[in-house]
């Protein structure tokens, strides 16, 4: 049964009204400085801010990747701001929650193939895990990784039906696209079909929409790669928040929405 269907389904108002006290979303931790460094870096294309994607030279503007980051993520849009607090608008994460819902739905509808996966264990792992587990009781193929994967000189390992990356008998916060490269490489080899739908954030998801894969992720404010791909229709959905405040439990009123919204509970 999905872990959803055990708590309340908030409103949307009471869900804004949580993001912005446990600053999931609202006055965010992440200031404004370290946003505007890595548009910056992205813009003049360091690729370790890209997450997998190839964006050439269509974002060499800082000014248009903080344009992009004000409509999709809600952080300032004076470029005269350029130290202390910035903001995620709680609005834009539950739209983009709502709009995730939607695809989700469609996949559950299909029973499609689903691969979940996650650089950010500590502040997401349970999102993923049980956005998994109620899209296997709806029918979909949760898709297992082979064994024996390596990247980024760790092992890609599979925990609650999400991917992570391990070193040294820790999963590993990663921003890298190619733990993804290895399972979808690995899939191939195998000759297994790809995931119809993957759900990820940072490199884990990048990497899923470059390569065609239709894609959800979750995104910070100082991670503008992912918000970039939606607006060029790389990924389905990005999902503005904050992805490691103080408890992973402040998540879980998201996902009762998320997976309420996808009818999923």
């Amino acid at each position: 049964m999905p872990i959803a269907s055990a708590a309340a389904v908030p409103s949307r108002a009471e869900l804004v009204d949580h993001l912005v006290r446990t600053r999931i979303a609202g006055e965010v931790a992440t200031p404004r400085e370290n946003n505007l460094s890595h548009y910056r870096k992205l813009a003049n294309g360091d690729r370790y801010f890209w997450f997998g994607l190839e964006f050439g030279d269509r974002w060499a503007d800082e000014q248009d990747v903080l344009a992009v980051m004000a409509e999709r993520c809600g952080v300032s849009d004076d470029p005269h701001h350029r130290q202390g607090q910035d903001t995620i608008d709680p609005e834009l994460t539950v739209d983009a929650l709502e709009r995730a819902a939607a695809v989700l739905r469609k996949a559950a509808a299909g029973a499609h193939r689903v691969l979940f996966a996650t650089g950010h264990p500590g502040g997401l792992l349970d999102v993923h895990r049980a956005t998994a587990a109620a899209l296997r009781a709806a029918g979909c193929e949760i898709v297992v990784i082979p064994d024996g994967l390596q990247a980024d000189e760790g092992m890609v390992f599979q925990f609650a039906d999400v991917a992570m990356l391990e070193r040294g008998a820790t999963l590993w916060h990663t921003h890298s696209p190619e733990p993804m490269a290895a399972i979808l490489d690995g899939l191939e080899r195998a000759g297994r079909p790809l995931p119809d739908l993957v759900v990820a954030d940072h490199g884990w998801a990048g990497c899923a929409g470059q390569r065609g894969l239709d894609a959800i992720g979750f995104a910070d404010s100082n991670d503008p790669a992912l918000f970039l791909a939606e607006a060029e229709g790389t990924l389905q959905v990005t999902i503005p928040l904050d992805d490691h405040v103080r408890s992973p439990r402040y998540y879980d009123p998201l996902t009762t929405y998320l997976l309420n919204a996808a009818g999923l509970t």
